[in-house]
């Protein structure tokens, strides 16, 4: 029942910070100005939103549950972001990622090909499956999170993110 309530508030959560997001005037930002790269030109959208169906394990493991991921990024000025990610870990747990990173696109000058890395902390690998991730105090960790990315229009995208020894997550993106 208590994993049923979180998941209820991290979508209510995540939903919400879509709308605040989509319908924000411009002007405030959710992420520390610190975050963005002064000088730069602003980002053609305001921001992202992430939805992953699967992800493949690399080794099988019967443990292993199903992986949802929604996330929701902010694009800041130098193709840098910032967002947050709730999902169910391999082994069901609920879990979060609060995260800053760069975009590079253009990616061997190919226009639709895009490379992003994000770093933050993630928390949800907790007992028996705290050893499932490096340096896990607790439930928290820190992760960098690399993904490979294609272009489909100016709004829709799809990713694979390399989540380490762990396997590949496939990812759809509506930039708004």
């Amino acid at each position: 029942m208590q994993t049923l309530r979180f998941r209820h508030c991290c979508l209510a959560v995540a939903l919400s910070a879509l709308f605040s997001l989509a319908h924000a005037d411009g002007a405030k930002r959710y992420c520390p100005d610190f975050l963005a790269a002064q000088g730069a030109p602003e980002p053609t959208h305001r921001g992202e939103f992430t939805f992953s169906p699967y992800t493949h394990h690399w080794s099988q493991n019967p443990a292993h549950k199903k992986v949802v991921l929604v996330a929701i990024d902010e694009q800041l000025p130098g193709d840098r972001l910032c967002g947050i990610s709730f999902f169910n870990n391999s082994f069901g747990q609920p879990s979060v990622y609060v995260y800053a990173g760069q975009q590079y696109n253009n990616l061997l000058g190919v226009p639709k090909l895009f490379v992003k890395v994000t770093g933050g902390l993630m928390y949800g690998y907790v007992a028996p499956y705290e050893n499932k991730v490096p340096l896990n105090y607790k439930g928290l960790s820190i992760a960098v999170i690399p993904a490979f990315g294609y272009k489909l229009n100016q709004h829709d995208s799809v990713q694979i993110k390399l989540l380490g020894t762990a396997g590949l997550m496939f990812s759809y993106g509506r930039s708004f």
